[in-house]
């Protein structure tokens, strides 16, 4: 018998709220946003939490030994890459770590309603192989949306069957 890890329904109200939120997030941000090719994001260097230490420092001691900066250096821009990085680098982490517990709670949810969907398709089936009123029909409609369902049988060969259904 399985385990159910995911046992407490979220609101429908809450989970709108959710979505409104953070299309409001996304609204807000909008402006700010700064999109990369995957080229960009493949190419441009990467800051993290090491180097994120080595650019507080380079700025700090370029805003205290101006005679330092050199002239192609625009300091006012170095300040806004900076002061949105650290902020970013903060926002991103909060961000992974929601994001990451929303799929960790989709995940077991999903998993916890296809394996009770897989449990009432084999009753049905077994219904629909004894006769039992209606278990036919139940059986015909859900198996035809059966994951992996409606693969073509290769001629001479036997297709597998599929995800949770038992070869025959």
């Amino acid at each position: 018998m399985k385990t159910n890890t995911h046992i407490k329904a979220i609101e429908p109200e809450l989970l709108e709220n959710l979505v409104r939120c953070i299309d409001r997030l996304l609204a807000d941000i909008e402006p700010y946003i700064t999109p990369l090719t995957p080229q960009e994001r493949q190419t441009l260097p990467k800051m993290g939490e090491k180097t994120l230490a080595f650019v507080e420092k380079s700025y700090e001691f370029a805003l205290s030994n101006p005679i330092l900066v050199p002239k192609y250096l625009d300091m006012d821009e170095f300040g806004v890459d900076y002061t949105d990085a650290r902020g970013l680098y903060n926002a991103v982490n909060k961000a992974r770590q929601f994001l990451d517990n929303l799929a960790d709670t989709q995940m077991a949810a999903g998993s916890e309603a296809f394996q009770n969907a897989l449990m009432f398709y084999h009753s049905a089936k077994a219904g629909a192989e004894n006769n039992i009123p209606g278990a036919k029909a139940v059986y015909e409609e859900l198996r035809k949306r059966f994951p992996g369902h409606g693969r073509r049988k290769i001629i001479g060969e036997e297709s597998p069957a599929p995800v949770g259904e038992p070869q025959e």
